[in-house]
Parts: C-alpha cells; structure tokens; sequence
C-alpha cells in the first residue's frame, strides 16, 4: 500500500477492502483537521474541538457506503458532514437555551446564544438555496465549508473554473441577502 494516493485507497476502500481505512486515515487526517479548524474557528463551538469533529465525521463516512469519485470529492463529503454535526449540535443547544462560554459576565446573555442562531440561519439559508439552484449551494458547501479551489469545485462539479466563480460570487450575494446580512455568509 506504500506509495498509493488518497484516490486510490478511496477507489479500494468503496470496492470494499477495509485494509485500506489506516493508511487512507494517515494521509487524510491534517486534511480533515484542518477543515474541522476552519469550522470551528467560525463556530467558536465551546462544546466541541477539532479532534472530536475529525472523529466524529470519519465514523459517520466510515459508517456509509460510498462510492469515492476522487480525493476532491471525499473531502467535500466529510465538509458536508462536519457542518452536519455542528448544525444538529447547534439546533440541540439553542433547543436548551444557548451554549456555556467563558466571558464576563456583562456579555455572558447573548455571545453563543447568537453564534448558534446564525449557524442555523446559515444553514436555513442554504437549504433555501439549495432548493432555488443545488449547484449554487454545493459551490458553497464544497468552497466554505470543504475548503476546496475552485479548480476542485469544478471538476468535482463537472463545470469550468469560470461557472463556479460566478456561482461563487452569486450564492454569496444571496446568502448575504438572505440570512439578514448577520450571519456567517458575511465571512464566505
């Protein structure tokens, strides 16, 4: 297995050979982290670190059968199901009340209680554009969310570099309208 590319273990993997799941872990792991940082950087999740976001993701796609059309696609599979995660979590804690943060006490009312609303208002918003045009919503996901070029974006699209630009600079726009111009679509 030395010397194999993510492609290929992912390739394997989905023909069903488990053997594949430690070294494809190995080359996939900082990826992974580093798309869990960037989740929850934007989060300020005090419930949740990266770590247990990596291995939570990797248990949910080890978990499911899927046909793994490359490491572009793979990676955006597990953005998808890292903001997955932290969106039930979000629903979960604003259901309770707010989440715990560590601040003094004239701004403890309303810091995570507002974080957690504007992860759901965004992910609202992109259920909502999903609905009005799926391409615009997984250029989204795929750019946002999974950390991908737009080069990634568009071979796993199966569109130019070109389309998703525009598609980029479009689902900002109205994501920024939509979610009331206060939520996370402000940072995309």
């Amino acid at each position: 297995m030395a010397g194999q590319t993510v492609t290929q273990l992912l390739l394997a993997w989905a023909d069903g050979d488990e053997a594949v799941l430690d070294p494809l872990m190995s080359l996939v792991y900082d990826e992974l982290h580093r798309i869990a940082r960037r989740h929850m950087v934007r989060e300020r999740s005090p419930s949740l670190q990266p770590t247990a976001l990596v291995h939570e993701a990797y248990l949910r796609l080890v978990g499911q059968s899927a046909k793994w059309q490359n490491r572009a696609h793979f990676f955006a599979v597990a953005a998808r199901m890292m903001r997955r995660i932290l969106v039930a979590r979000a629903r979960q804690c604003d259901r309770r009340g707010g989440g715990v943060w560590h601040v003094s006490l004239g701004e403890a009312g309303d810091i995570a209680l507002e974080r957690t609303r504007d992860l759901i208002a965004l992910d609202d918003a992109l259920k909502v554009l999903a609905s009005v045009d799926y391409r615009k919503s997984q250029v989204v996901e795929l750019r946002f969310f999974g950390g991908l070029s737009v080069e990634e974006t568009a071979h796993i699209l199966g569109v130019s570099a070109v389309t998703v630009i525009r598609d980029w600079t479009t689902a900002k726009a109205w994501l920024h309208r939509e979610t009331g111009n206060r939520t996370e679509a402000g940072g995309l």
